[in-house]
């Protein structure tokens, strides 16, 4: 049965600034009461009545789970002493507040607001700082003023705190007339809830502000899908049913959003295409800074020949024709394109190219979009290679700092070394391109590696296809298949995929088999005994190493259902396993996890055994796996192990950036090398199920891939050549700026 308690806040015990969750001390009738909710806004030193009821907690006893709060003014003296000397107010303790008090009594808080200079007759306080207290004191009730008042629009307690941040007393205006604008201001308010709030407030759905951000919106979203640009008619295609207004509304802002800068139009190849202005400008810096560095050696072939071949007999190296090319076009090229599929000697090309510049006494910096594609790098060269966001050094902001997230390695403090090699150069899209380009000076080469052929990264962009595409840059593709890959199934049916050959499902190879089944519960069971049972012994890993990955998130055989099953028999519920239902799902302790978005300000840290720091550093990258290690359901956080030991707190509120791993889609699965994979291919969405996808899933399994459902599915997916069409212009860009020297 719910009570009503009356008091003032002693001691803020715990408090999530997300989700606004609070543990405090409530000082009521001479006794201290531990109440548990929701706040929206609170202080120490705040006169509060809560509505809740009295539980009896397991481990922290009898606390009020409180229902409902209203902050009160302070009714007699001594709540109102409490209360300014409490520390809400800086620089006034416990001392002052009570000479303030005596000197003014119930009248305390109509003088600090009315009458702030009278504050100076209390022994200890100058002019000055009577109006630093005054100043205070009305911040703090504009605070909870426009805490309330953006409660009612269903705004939540961690947006509020940011838009009271970012606009102050203007967020009134901007909330009635443009709550649009949260959405081009504010990180994680997107169109969906500004026009949720725009509803509330009574915005016409046809207004200018609506349309705008509308269009705006369009374009996010198509870059969250990998597209620099949109078509015209696509943009307005899907403008028009977001919004439910006609073409000539949208044509109307058009111009005007071209006026303020916010997208650009052009007209390419017989389409008008439409970008936000942020991509349209990222692609031409990316294609400008290309061709800057793109300089020309003066260095002799037959030079580099010598060279080369005194430099193989020194290393008992011996290299193909295509591999030597790639050394003699590093050494006289400032830009070098290296692409190949599985097996065609990309790692032995890169470890060539590193001991060929080591030898010139250069400088070599080695980087891969991912931990993982970075941790294997460092595996097969022997050489230290680091992510693309480590390499440039990220820094997530300091609280308190008027800099966010940014990169520390820039135009003004480049990098110092003569070589960057990048690998997995398929991952890369056009905004990191853009990041890592700023940080590279004109004199440093830079060479490319990746497979052409793999998925386009996942953010907007197709770099490394635009790249070669331009034909502005030396490209060496290496296409032998080398006498021990070519003993791997793996790698022949890959290329054979490719292709759009057929490949052999007999099932006597070693690494490549397909189990043939036509039920969707049925493969589900089969893939249970394979990952449980088979395979771990054959592949020599563990369950957890053994990674499903399937071309859909819904459907029966989908990322969704598939982890709720693999979950259940994984990691099965236990009274030693703390969970957390979300939204999303359920997470349990001990479950395989995903980051599933690029945060940049997350801290994480690496302790030893005995639980000493022994390095700590921010952010958290989009396909970082990791293990569920801790979730503690009264501080509200999910504690989650990722490779290399890096431990990352997340609070409650946080959670929808992580998910579920015991299958993920195929897409998210790029730059990662797994034991064994087992793929589910019954039937699905032609524009899925294609070569492209099947060559990507194939090739992230290292000793063996498994393949289970039906084998015309499988033959299906090899002729179709029909992947989803990517909108990215930077070879465009690059041809539009690229002049050959007279003769080439």
């Amino acid at each position: 049965m719910a009570e009503i308690f009356q008091g003032y806040v002693e001691k803020i015990v715990f408090r999530n600034k997300e989700n606004g969750y609070t543990v405090l001390g409530l000082a009521a009738d001479n006794d201290e009461i531990t109440c548990v909710g929701t706040f929206s806004y609170i202080n120490e030193g705040d006169f509060i009545e809560v509505r809740g009821e009295v539980i009896a907690h397991a481990v922290y006893g009898e606390q009020v789970k409180v229902e409902s709060y209203s902050i009160k003014e302070p009714e007699d003296n001594l709540s109102i002493e409490r209360y300014l000397g409490s520390g809400a107010i800086k620089g006034l303790g416990p001392g002052l507040a009570g000479r303030i008090v005596r000197k003014f009594g119930k009248d305390t808080f109509q003088v600090i607001e009315n009458q702030t200079e009278r504050l100076a007759e209390v022994k200890g306080i100058s002019m000055r700082m009577a109006q630093e207290i005054g100043i205070q004191f009305e911040e703090k009730k504009e605070m909870r003023n426009a805490m309330i008042f953006l409660q009612q629009y269903g705004i939540s307690l961690a947006f509020s705190v940011k838009i009271v941040e970012t606009y102050g007393q203007s967020l009134y205006e901007i909330i009635k007339q443009n709550p649009y604008k949260l959405a081009e201001d504010i990180s994680g308010i997107g169109f969906r809830l500004a026009d949720d709030i725009a509803a509330r407030v009574g915005v016409m759905t046809d207004s200018d502000y609506r349309v705008k951000a509308g269009i705006l919106h369009v374009l996010t979203q198509a870059g969250n899908n990998g597209h620099v640009y949109l078509p015209k008619e696509r943009m307005f295609s899907l403008a028009k049913e977001l919004l439910g207004v006609e073409d000539d509304k949208i044509e109307h802002q058009l111009m005007d959003m071209v006026m303020e800068k916010k997208i650009v139009i052009k007209q390419a190849q017989e389409e008008e295409r439409i970008y936000s202005s942020a991509y349209y400008y990222t692609e031409l810096n990316v294609a400008r800074m290309l061709l800057d560095l793109n300089i020309p050696y003066t260095i002799l072939r037959e030079e580099i020949e010598k060279r080369l071949l005194s430099f193989q007999k020194y290393h008992k190296i011996e290299l193909d024709e295509m591999q030597k090319s790639a050394v003699i076009e590093a050494a006289r090229n400032g830009v070098l394109v290296v692409t190949g599929g599985p097996g065609t000697g990309k790692t032995t090309t890169i470890n060539a190219l590193i001991r060929f510049f080591e030898s010139e006494g250069m400088d070599i910096l080695l980087a891969a979009p991912t931990g993982r594609a970075a941790k294997r790098m460092s595996e097969t060269t022997g050489y230290e290679a680091q992510t693309i966001h480590r390499l440039l050094e990220i820094s997530g902001g300091k609280e308190g700092s008027d800099r966010g997230t940014h990169f520390e390695r820039n135009e003004t403090n480049p990098l110092e070394t003569d070589v960057i090699i990048i690998d997995e150069m398929s991952m890369v899209d056009i905004s990191l391109m853009c990041f890592l380009l700023k940080a590279i000076v004109a004199g440093t080469r830079l060479i490319l590696v990746g497979d052409v052929n793999q998925l386009p990264s996942v953010g907007p962009g197709n770099v490394l296809r635009d790249i070669i595409d331009s034909k502005a840059f030396p490209v060496v593709k290496l296409t032998k298949i080398f006498r021990q890959a070519a003993e791997s199934d793996i790698i022949v049916n890959a290329h054979k995929i490719n292709a759009g050959q057929s490949i052999v499902m007999d099932n006597k190879s070693k690494d490549f088999f397909l189990l043939q089944r036509d039920n969707a519960n049925v493969i589900i069971n089969v893939m249970l005994q394979l990952i449980t049972q088979k395979l771990p012994k054959y592949v020599d890993a563990t369950p957890y190493d053994i990674q499903v990955l399937t071309p859909m998130r819904k459907g029966e055989l989908g990322v969704d259902r598939l982890n709720q099953v693999l979950q259940q028999y994984l990691n099965p519920p236990s009274e030693d396993k703390t969970e957390r239902e979300t939204s999303q799902g359920l997470f349990r302790e001990g479950d395989k996890v995903m980051q599933i978005k690029n945060n940049y300000q997350i801290e994480w840290e690496i302790r030893n055994d005995r639980g000493f720091q022994l390095n700590s550093g921010t952010g958290v990258f989009n396909g970082d796996c990791g293990i569920v290690r801790e979730i503690n359901t009264f501080a509200e956080t999910l504690t989650v192990e990722f490779e290399e030991g890096k431990t990352v707190q997340y609070g409650f509120a946080m959670l929808d950036e992580l998910e579920l791993a015991y299958a993920v889609t195929i897409h998210k699965s790029q730059g990662s090398e797994y034991p064994a994979v087992v793929m589910p291919l019954l039937s699905g969405p032609r524009m899925l199920f294609n070569r492209n996808l099947l060559y990507t899933a194939v090739t992230r399994a290292k000793k063996c891939v498994t393949i289970v459902g039906k084998k015309d599915t499988v033959e299906m997916m090899i002729a179709n050549e029909s992947d989803l069409r990517r909108f990215s212009s930077l070879d465009l860009q690059i041809e539009s700026m690229y002049e050959p020297a007279i003769g080439e």
